[in-house]
């Protein structure tokens, strides 16, 4: 019976330092682990500050391209309007010169045309003859009727009906295939 009172007062001690010694295992263990989740949490605070790091880098980076864009896109919108308005003035310039050309013609034509119709009939009707008949439809109509009448009554029958034919379709700027005579 000594022996089991024995046992009695030793079994809880020794349960007891069993107990304690599970309990001392489970802090250790719990250390370990709490030591192993700040590591881990550590690192992916250093990861989200690079992440931070990365991402206003990039941001800055986006912002410098978006304006260098912005001020190649005003650049070139600057150079189109002016371009615009070059084009604008050349094409007033060509339009302008056109009609420079035009009135130099038409008074050269005038001019000629008052030359035929001082000539004598027959004179002129030999010089239109042996034009082409394009240019001569041209200084036949600007002259008056009864002047043209007279100069188409001293050419050739063919070279004048050619001509009359020209002036009834309207072809005072077309060319034909009709041989100058």
């Amino acid at each position: 019976m000594k022996n089991i009172k024995l046992w009695l007062i030793i079994l809880p001690v020794f349960l007891f330092a069993v107990d304690q010694q599970k309990l001392l295992d489970c802090y250790e263990i719990f250390d370990q682990k709490r030591a192993e989740l700040e590591a881990q949490a550590e690192k992916l605070l250093e990861k989200q500050e690079a992440f931070e790091a990365l991402k206003n880098t990039y941001m800055a980076l986006m912002k410098k391209k978006e304006e260098k864009l912005k001020k190649q896109q005003d650049e070139i919108n600057a150079t189109l309007a002016k371009i615009e308005d070059e084009k604008k003035q050349i094409e007033a310039l060509i339009k302008k010169n056109q009609q420079i050309l035009a009135d130099i013609k038409k008074a050269k034509l005038d001019k000629i045309t008052q030359s035929y119709a001082k000539m004598r009939p027959n004179n002129a009707a030999q010089i239109l003859s042996n034009m082409k008949p394009k240019d001569a439809l041209e200084i036949l109509q600007k002259l008056q009727p009864k002047v043209m009448a007279k100069i188409l009554a001293k050419m050739d029958p063919m070279k004048a009906a050619t001509l009359t034919q020209m002036m009834q379709n309207g072809e005072n700027n077309a060319s034909t295939n009709t041989p100058n005579r």
